[in-house]
């Protein structure tokens, strides 16, 4: 198994992770690692590696063991698409010289050899420094980003917790339209999984588990005991696998206080069909008249950044953020003006205040709505990520008070580019965002300031309330925020800190769940 083991195998074994503990992840890494494997010295390619020698990459790029029809694939090797990521990530990853430089040769197919470019240094607080490294395939990359489309019934589940015999599962939002919200389905948040295909979720075995919970295509069904929130009685319902497409903007709403209209949203990817469904949240909470805004962003994992500078502007308007940087990006020293990937000069990302193309429902150089806001209240916590994190860091660049609700986020102030070989889409982390005011070194996430495990900033521990629905004022984050905008002052801290490395003194660690995305939706990128 040695040789075998792709990162995307790690991937999907996250869930089981996520389930079995963290005794899973030291016999998974074991499995994984090393290359293993005859050297490769298939048609297209030679062995004639040379420790810090490196050709350019394109002169591998396209060459594949298995081309495919219809496209410019060219006949070659495994040795070469190993040679391509090799040269690749010399060029652009970040920190190319912290990669240990492995014979290409060694190593039995690309996936592996991806799974070893990456570096081995540590954040602060002791968690891996990349944590971020992934692969998928083409054709469902392009599916994913584009359309919000994949396969699963419509429900996200959260993780309360992974170790058996007492593992919790419980629902986190669905997806209108979906499998999860059919007449005789009726999922919502907050109903806890018992049983999966007969296993039991609190001790059964993992990979009936994971099948059922996390299904690899469409079509599938599968059978699950529920208890509905507030319910003591327990209900069998079979879902049936489909493609979904999800809804990213959701719960738009405004609240009355005696501080004036509070907004609410729930934002949950930042994928093409967000910036036209963010449009009309935001013209919706502006013909609304609200005074404050609380951005429920607990569950978005980022995806493309652009849309995260557009929604950033759309909270503060023109007057903080004119001539103003969203984010400049820079890459490794080797590329101090010049992007690596697109051959242009680097120039800082602006705040976008036109729409860029993304959503059919949004053309490209219509003027965005904005709401003008100095100050912005933010639910978030360990599922919080990358491009989330930019509107957080962004908006603090240009001085717009950012408020914290929630738990310490995931701490990725990095992104790539999704790069494409012989049908699969690698995603090796090319470059760092800073702010206006050039900040960019929160590698172990932003921390409400009660319960500092990151960078902390003002705000509020506050674990995450399953008993009660996303955008009800009586759940825990968002009766915070809502307190705070009438003056009130925190709780005690019972948000969690993720649990990535060693905790810093003081900081609280108690479970408070995560809900496992794909890893692309977890990211920060950029579009060619």
């Amino acid at each position: 198994m040695a040789g075998n083991t792709s990162m995307r195998d790690r991937q999907d074994a996250t869930f089981v992770v996520r389930l079995l503990g963290i005794a899973a992840l030291t016999a998974l890494a074991a499995c994984g690692s090393g290359g293993g494997g005859e050297p490769d010295t298939g048609d297209g390619g030679s062995n004639d590696w040379k420790p810090g020698v490196f050709k350019p990459s394109s002169s591998f790029a396209g060459r594949c063991e298995s081309p495919r029809a219809g496209t410019t694939d060219l006949e070659g090797s495994v040795l070469d698409e190993n040679n391509f990521l090799r040269s690749y990530s010399d060029e652009t990853y970040l920190w190319y010289d912290e990669i240990v430089d492995q014979n290409p040769a060694s190593f039995t197919s690309a996936l592996a050899y991806f799974d070893e470019l990456v570096t081995l240094e540590m954040t602060p607080s002791g968690a891996p420094k990349d944590r971020f490294h992934f692969t998928i395939s083409t054709d469902e990359w392009e599916r994913l980003s584009q359309s919000g489309e994949s396969a699963g019934y419509g429900a996200q589940w959260a993780v309360l917790e992974p170790n058996p015999p007492s593992r919790v599962v419980r629902v986190a939002y669905t997806e209108p339209d979906s499998p999860a919200t059919a007449p005789t389905v009726q999922l919502a948040r907050g109903a806890d999984v018992l049983t999966v295909d007969g296993a039991s979720v609190a001790n059964g075995n993992a990979n009936t588990l994971n099948a059922g919970l996390f299904p690899a295509a469409a079509g599938e069904p599968h059978t699950f005991t529920i208890r509905d929130l507030g319910s003591t009685v327990t209900r069998e319902i079979t879902m049936t696998s489909a493609i979904v497409t999800s809804s990213p903007v959701q719960n738009v709403k405004s609240v009355d206080t005696p501080m004036g209209k509070v907004g609410y949203l729930l934002f949950n990817d930042h994928i093409a069909t967000a910036e036209g469904q963010l449009i009309d949240a935001v013209e919706q909470l502006a013909a609304e008249s609200v005074q404050h805004l609380v951005v429920d962003l607990r569950y978005n994992g980022g995806g493309f950044l652009a849309i995260a500078s557009e929604f950033a502007y759309m909270i503060a308007g023109a007057v903080p953020t004119a001539g103003a940087t969203f984010e400049e990006i820079r890459f490794n020293d080797k590329h101090p003006t010049t992007d690596p990937v697109t051959g242009e000069p680097l120039v800082p990302m602006p705040f976008f205040d036109e729409t860029l193309g993304f959503s059919p429902s949004a053309p490209e150089g219509q003027p965005l709505p904005s709401l003008n806001l100095q100050k912005v209240y933010v639910l978030a916590g360990p599922d919080t990520c990358s491009a989330s994190e930019s509107i957080i860091n962004s908006l603090r660049g240009v001085d717009v008070e950012v408020v914290l609700v929630g738990a310490t986020t995931c701490g990725k102030p990095y992104g790539f580019y999704p790069t494409d070989n012989c049908g699969t889409t690698y995603f090796t982390i090319q470059f760092q965002g800073f702010n206006n005011q050039g900040f960019g070194d929160y590698g172990d996430g932003f921390s409400p300031q009660n319960d500092p495990f990151g960078e902390a900033i003002p705000g509020c521990s506050v674990h995450d309330d399953f008993d009660h629905a996303l955008g009800d004022p009586l759940e825990a984050r968002f009766k915070t925020a809502l307190d705070l905008i009438q003056g009130g002052s925190c709780p005690a801290p019972t948000g969690a800190a993720p649990e990535r490395g060693l905790a810093k003194p003081g900081a609280l660690h108690p479970p408070d769940g995560i809900a496992p995305k794909d890893p692309w939706r977890e990211n920060r990128i950029l579009r060619r």
